[in-house]
């Protein structure tokens, strides 16, 4: 399902996406298997919590909250864990970000395929590093951050264009300047992004 070929606001659709994956498993809460639960889980729910999440960049912490909870519950469903397991521990076992960090994530990967020419040159704009724009030689040149656009209003804020370069720069050093493969990237992420 495209971004653009949504008919019905997506909180509300996450919401009914759940009634197909209580179906698969049983009804106690508890999964009738890894494997055979998780497979909705990921169709239904992650799938759908995944679909254009960098929209998500910059969103107030009420509606972050909301959407944490639908994958909380999805974790619980796969692992078959009670509401009074601490989730970090379940999500860490799934190796399931929050959501919050999966933003981050998203962006951030979007940011190392921009900056080695493995995006679309439309966005490999935005991505710039400060040691081109600066008129001067600066210490930070080499320090692999990039130049963020200032803005006028908290809307453009959490455009691709401003989120992009701000969660590139927010990794820490050895992230932003290592100058490592694709897949090496994403694990090294998502190892900081557990930690974080």
């Amino acid at each position: 399902m495209s971004c653009s070929t949504v008919s019905s606001p997506w909180p509300i659709r996450l919401r009914h996406s759940a009634d197909p994956v209580s179906s698969t498993c049983d009804g106690s809460g508890r999964s009738v298997n890894d494997v055979g639960c998780e497979q909705p889980v990921h169709a239904f729910v992650r799938n759908r919590l995944d679909c254009c999440n960098s929209l998500l960049a910059g969103v107030s912490n009420q509606l972050l909250q909301r959407l944490q909870l639908v994958q909380n519950a999805a974790a619980r469903l796969v692992k078959g864990a009670r509401r009074s397991e601490h989730m970090s521990t379940i999500l860490r076992d799934l190796h399931w970000l929050p959501v919050r960090q999966r933003i981050v994530f998203k962006a951030a990967v979007l940011a190392y395929k921009c900056q080695h020419g493995m995006a679309p040159e439309y966005l490999q704009v935005y991505f710039q590093p400060t040691s081109i724009l600066a008129c001067r030689r600066l210490r930070s040149a080499h320090s692999g951050r990039l130049a963020v656009p200032r803005t006028r209003t908290s809307y453009s804020d959490r455009s691709f264009a401003v989120q992009g370069p701000s969660s590139c720069n927010s990794l820490p050093a050895e992230l932003r300047t290592s100058d490592v493969g694709l897949d090496m990237f994403r694990r090294k992420l998502k190892t900081f992004l557990f930690n974080w």
